[in-house]
């Protein structure tokens, strides 16, 4: 990630607009929404999804300050004048100060001290909404060095993990109502009982246990893991199982258009977002195959097994799952695969496992997959 000038003006620019960090996401990144102490979407793009997280509480300085930025899936970081950059493309420091002058509604005096004088007015510049990139990895050219290590430590990281059976991880999976059937005879998750978490990256590495997933490509080569830190303690309704930290939850590689995945796919697949999403799923009809992209944006970029013919989308019901099951139906229309989009009566699929039961969950995707799907995933009893 490029740099702006370090300079006291920059650093006078950024404070401000942190002071504004919800109207500055609002503004730029309206597709996305604050959930706690942070604004979530999928990317500096304005992509709907949670990949991309900024801080709306914190210091005044440092890497857990507010306004600081991550993309859990790609790296990139930074703070409020590096999301204008990326947002709007700019490439001369110039031209994102005028940017951020014009939204802070400086008068022309303190941009003048701040950039420098200018004879004429900036020119107002907008900011499109970019559509999302479905990439194309198979016409991409070298990967960048830093995707490239951050697959190495993902694939170490997996295979220094352990099996689920008798831990934590598998405690978890239980308490949030996935049943072992879910996950048997896959090798997707893993356990890592001293999995290094950091509050922010100038902290100190703390060891937690966390459930390990990896994420593969469609030849079954690692491309990154997602980590979710679990609580010591054990499983609570409140945290659901996961640790008391900001971010229990990350990823680390290149996610996307890869997934984890449950089961090998060929003619007939499930996609969703989460991984207990899918495997709520995967409680009913354990003998489908099922990939769990981590977020809408990532959902919408999968990509499709080369036999696939008909996918069934596991729909979460928030507008950022809406807008991936648009994108995924239109790609799958695009490929000639059938595509069948199921609905949870909650706000996803975990949702209604939990608070509705497995009898329940089962009734409602009997009434949502076609006979045949059913006769052919769905156990009788």
């Amino acid at each position: 990630m490029p740099k702006h000038e370090v300079s006291m003006p920059a650093a006078e620019l950024a404070q401000r607009l942190a002071r504004q960090a919800e109207a500055v996401c609002r503004h730029y990144l309206p597709a996305g929404r604050r959930q706690g102490g942070y604004w979530l979407v999928g990317d500096v793009h304005n992509t709907p999804g949670r990949s991309l997280f900024v801080r709306l509480s914190g210091g005044g300085r440092g890497k857990g300050a507010v306004g600081r930025w991550q993309d859990a899936a790609t790296g990139e970081h930074g703070d409020l004048l590096d999301l204008i950059r990326e947002r709007c493309g700019f490439s001369e420091f110039r031209d994102v100060a005028d940017e951020a002058r014009r939204f802070l509604g400086l008068p022309r005096s303190a941009w003048n001290s701040a950039t420098g004088n200018r004879d004429a007015p900036p020119t107002l510049v907008s900011v499109p909404r970019i559509p999302p990139i479905v990439p194309d990895l198979a016409g991409a050219g070298a990967p960048d060095p830093g995707v490239l290590r951050a697959q190495h430590v993902a694939g170490r990281l997996f295979a220094s993990a352990q099996g689920l059976r008798g831990t934590l991880a598998e405690a978890y999976l239980h308490g949030r109502g996935i049943t072992s059937a879910a996950f048997a005879g896959t090798d997707a998750l893993r356990f890592h009982s001293r999995c290094f978490y950091r509050a922010t990256p100038a902290a100190q590495p703390e060891p937690c246990p966390a459930l390990i997933a990896a994420v593969t490509g469609l030849d079954g080569a690692i491309t990154g893991v997602q980590r979710t830190w679990l609580d010591p303690a054990g499983f609570d309704p409140l945290r659901l199982g996961k640790a008391p930290v900001d971010t229990p939850r990350r990823a680390l590689g290149l996610l996307l258009g890869h997934a984890v995945r449950f089961g090998t796919a060929e003619d007939v697949m499930a996609a969703g977002e989460g991984i207990e999403t899918v495997l709520s799923l995967r409680s009913v009809l354990p003998t489908m195959p099922m990939t769990a992209a981590l977020s809408a944006a990532h959902l919408a970029a999968l990509l499709f097994p080369a036999n696939l013919r008909r996918l069934y989308i596991a729909r979460d019901a928030d507008p950022a799952g809406d807008g991936a099951v648009l994108r995924l139906i239109e790609r799958t229309e695009a490929a000639g695969i059938e595509a069948l989009v199921l609905s949870p009566q909650l706000g996803d699929f975990n949702d209604d496992l939990r608070d509705l039961g497995l009898s329940a969950l089962r009734t409602s995707l009997w009434g949502q997959l076609l006979p045949k799907d059913v006769v052919r995933f769905m156990p009788l009893g």
